[in-house]
């Protein structure tokens, strides 16, 4: 489901090559403070999907919703 989740999530992902510096600029629209950049966009992406995990995991640990991708819903459950 996790591994469902990221794959749908970075298919949402915006590149573009920035101008001043020539490197590769990558985000997630509808997931507030996850961008990367990098020198390729192998390695844009690469970076983007990483801080999409933590950022998972971060909300996660903190009780904080996730959004909902393509139709891909991650509740967290209380366990007894």
């Amino acid at each position: 489901m996790l591994t469902n989740y990221i794959r749908a999530s970075m298919r949402h992902a915006k590149y573009e090559i920035l101008s001043d510096d020539g490197t590769f600029y990558g985000e997630i629209p509808s997931f507030n403070g996850v961008y990367a950049n990098a020198d390729t966009l192998e390695a844009c992406r690469d970076e983007l999907e990483e801080v999409l995990e933590e950022w998972i995991l971060f909300r996660i640990s903190r009780n904080l919703p996730l959004p909902i991708v393509d139709g891909i819903e991650l509740t967290i459950k209380e366990v007894a």
